[in-house]
């Protein structure tokens, strides 16, 4: 067994087009998979991200920000169309590592998904709960604090504290056992479900754009980019407008999880590119409309709150004043379809790893009738339920990004390796400019990856470490690949 031994595309082609009761329904669309990608991009980052790196970093230039970070995630999310219209299979960047890196790289970086995926559901759904509770506050509910709160908190200088007057989150409890049921139920169930709440916040960040327009008052927006000085919060001025780039580039993440539903997409080869490309797209669109309405409406130095919608909104008068609950709607619609794809998309990383052999055959059990993976669906949804139940977001929240981060950048090399290794294979999409494109997206990825702390380095690598003894003790004893002398 070779610890750089790669899985055949051939094969990872015919097992995607593998057909049966142990194969997932393929029932996505286009349209289907574009929704599940702003359902997966589109949460507290257009809500509570822009006001903040306005008013720390970038002032109203953080519509350029937006602009900058968008071009980094373009540059990933045009290697990632590449692969899965190469390789249409749950297993996302795991299987596109096992094609070009082997096999070792492919079960770090499986392993690594978890905490973008798996733990990423469950810090969001923390975050839902907040504004859950603000939403129920609107209209004179207001639920018991130690329900609302998890037993611990997470402090300032790094750690774990009994947080005497929580209990547990029940509401994101209830949050992650509710979509746990509707994806097990189905995927087409689910992605319905997931339209639904992605065509009604979207239409509230519509309402904020276009009447929010109509209050603008230009005199906000100078300077557009505020002078290269230290202010209360930091830099501002063209280092500032790139810092907030790397700030609001987080907004962007959730966007791959398309991928791992091209097992269960009707036509992969074409539809899942588009869906990763144009939920990118219009995304970034409306992050630079709703940065441009926010600092407009009021001055950037008033945004760096949890709610700046809502102080911008205020700073109005009452002729917007109707907009407050409906911000709030939004905010917590937004967030729950960011759980949603985030439940969804680590279970399919689980099923193509077990299907390797580098995970126990119960991760590839499929039900028989719904034809989702049901056990790792409710093993996730345990996990993830805990975890939100009980422990803060600041735990989680920087281990979510590097771990995206890392994703990121070993699909951008794998790019490069398979253009090398197989020139002539036949490629539905191409990623252009290769391998300007591949490389620009590493170096973006890398360097926001070193501006995280060294903290957050630190539970990386211990959080690796841990699957290294996972993957010597069970996985390279156990991988098919492996027993076939590979």
């Amino acid at each position: 067994m070779s610890l750089s031994s790669t899985k055949s595309i051939a094969i990872l082609q015919q097992e995607a087009a593998a057909e049966g009761a142990h194969s997932l329904k393929r029932a996505l669309s286009a349209t289907n998979l574009t929704m599940l990608g702003i359902g997966a991009i589109i949460g507290a980052g257009i809500f509570v991200l822009t006001g903040q790196a306005a008013a720390q970093y970038a002032g109203p230039s953080v519509s350029l920000g937006f602009i900058v970070a968008g071009f980094g995630c373009l540059f990933a999310g045009l290697c990632y169309a590449e692969f899965s219209s190469m390789i249409p299979i749950a297993g996302s960047a795991y299987t596109y590592a096992y094609a070009t890196l082997g096999e070792f790289i492919a079960w770090v970086i499986g392993w690594d998904l978890m905490l973008e995926y798996l733990f990423g559901a469950a810090t969001v759904a923390v975050g839902w709960s907040g504004y859950f509770g603000a939403l129920l506050k609107d209209f004179g509910i207001v639920l018991p604090a130690g329900w609302t709160q998890a037993p611990y908190t997470w402090t300032a200088s790094n750690e774990l504290v009994h947080n005497a007057g929580g209990i547990i989150n029940l509401p994101a409890v209830v949050l992650v056992g509710v979509l746990t049921l509707l994806l097990v139920i189905g995927i087409k169930e689910s992605a319905n479900f997931n339209n639904v709440i992605v065509f009604l916040k979207v239409t509230i960040v519509f309402l904020v754009i276009g009447f929010g327009a109509m209050y603008v008052k230009p005199a906000n927006w100078h300077p557009f980019i505020p002078p290269n000085t230290t202010g209360e919060f930091g830099h501002f001025g063209i280092s500032g407008m790139l810092r907030a780039a790397a700030v609001v580039f987080f907004a962007y993440i959730g966007f791959d999880a398309v991928s791992t539903a091209a097992q269960e997409a009707k036509n992969p080869q074409k539809d899942v590119p588009i869906g990763i490309l144009l939920s990118l797209g219009i995304c970034t669109v409306l992050y630079i409309l709703m940065s441009l309405v926010l600092t407009g409406l009021a001055n950037y130095t008033t945004l760096n709150v949890p709610h700046p919608v809502s102080v911008a909104i205020a700073a109005v008068g009452p002729a917007l004043g109707w907009l407050e609950w409906i911000v709030d709607l939004g905010a917590t619609l937004g967030l729950a379809s960011v759980v949603l794809v985030m439940l969804m998309a680590q279970p399919r990383i689980f099923y193509s790893m077990s299907n390797d052999g580098l995970l126990p055959p119960m991760f590839s059990a499929v039900h028989p009738r719904f034809r989702t993976p049901y056990i790792p669906q409710i093993l996730t949804g345990v996990v993830a339920a805990v975890v939100a139940g009980l422990f803060p977001v600041g735990l989680l929240g920087q281990l979510v990004s590097i771990g995206t981060l890392l994703a990121f950048v070993i699909v951008c090399a794998g790019v490069i390796v398979l253009r090398k290794r197989s020139p002539d294979m036949p490629r539905p999409f191409k990623t252009p400019l290769v391998p300007l494109v591949p490389i620009l997206g590493i170096a973006f990825c890398l360097g926001l990856m070193l501006s995280l702390g060294l903290d957050t380095w630190i539970r990386l690598i211990v959080w690796m470490a841990i699957g290294l003894v996972v993957y010597f003790v069970y996985s390279a004893k156990h991988s098919k690949l492996g027993g076939a002398g590979g």
